[in-house]
């Protein structure tokens, strides 16, 4: 299958998760890609491929168990609309349905770690660490909570 016949979803949730997803839009665009973040007050469409939003989902929040199941719902919408062979996060909450939908489906998940956690792990990754195919950390020092992590440094 050639780069322009595979299909990968770039997820991240908004703010800095996303602007790290962002970094990597020389990928998205070799790819057939799509996007899929949090519905925010500014414009997070990515010029050129698809955008999807998911709810913001806050855990803190007492009703965040409802976004998560809108979100559950939408997430399956949008992956039997796209069949992705690939989903690519960054993370965090809102994102763990379409990732583990690839799971569900078969498709490959690659998580990449946020470069701004050098020496604690986010809650997604623990998480995800389990399901991702590749898992992405940007310091040595996430090894430790990662062994099986592939380090790159700072990929962005």
């Amino acid at each position: 299958m050639s780069r322009k016949n595979k299909k990968v979803c770039f997820a991240a949730s908004s703010g800095g998760h996303y602007e790290q997803l962002l970094m990597l839009r020389p990928l998205m665009d070799k790819y057939q890609s799509f996007v899929v973040t949090e519905k925010t007050l500014y414009n997070a469409e990515v010029k050129g491929h698809k955008t999807y939003f998911m709810l913001q989902v806050n855990r803190k929040e007492k009703l965040f168990i409802f976004a998560m199941i809108i979100n559950a719902f939408r997430s399956l919408f949008v992956f039997l609309k796209e069949r992705p062979d690939v989903v690519i996060t960054t993370g965090v909450l809102a994102m763990i349905p379409i990732c583990l939908l690839a799971k569900v489906f078969r498709r490959k998940l690659i998580y990449i770690e946020s470069f701004a956690k050098i020496t604690s792990p986010t809650e997604t990754g623990k998480f995800l660490y389990k399901y991702a195919d590749r898992f992405y950390v940007q310091w040595e020092s996430m090894k430790e909570f990662y062994p099986d992590a592939i380090c790159l440094g700072g990929i962005y």
